[in-house]
């Protein structure tokens, strides 16, 4: 098993920014593949973004340009890096690995929220 644990999440103002952290547990997270997705109210799951072991970063349209994916695989962190944030990115965002490498997600953290003010 592995224990994934998000943070940083909060209520920002549109145009603000803020950093997201997932810490995970186990001993062979930089062999993992992690991923970044959201939910919010009403809507399906969607991506975010995602990072191989090798630090290769992967972004949803919506998101490109504006969040940096990146890891720590001395901390066994992943972060997500958000800026210029908009009203719709308002979700409860998951962390999530992917140890098979084939996006199939197969443990998830319990989310933090995000909440961004027009």
């Amino acid at each position: 098993q592995v224990l994934l644990t998000e943070s940083g999440g909060g209520l920002v103002q549109a145009g603000g920014s803020l950093t997201l952290s997932c810490a995970a547990s186990g001993r062979t997270f930089s062999r993992y593949a992690m991923g970044w997705f959201r939910q919010a109210p009403g809507k399906e799951r969607e991506f975010v973004a995602r990072i191989t072991w090798s630090g290769y970063t992967y972004y949803a349209d919506s998101v490109k340009g504006r969040f940096t994916i990146t890891r720590d695989n001395n901390k066994n962190t992943v972060y997500l890096q958000m800026n210029s944030l908009k009203p719709e990115d308002t979700a409860v965002y998951y962390c999530a690995t992917d140890r098979t490498g084939r996006a199939e997600y197969d443990y998830w953290g319990q989310g933090t929220q995000v909440a961004v003010s027009s």
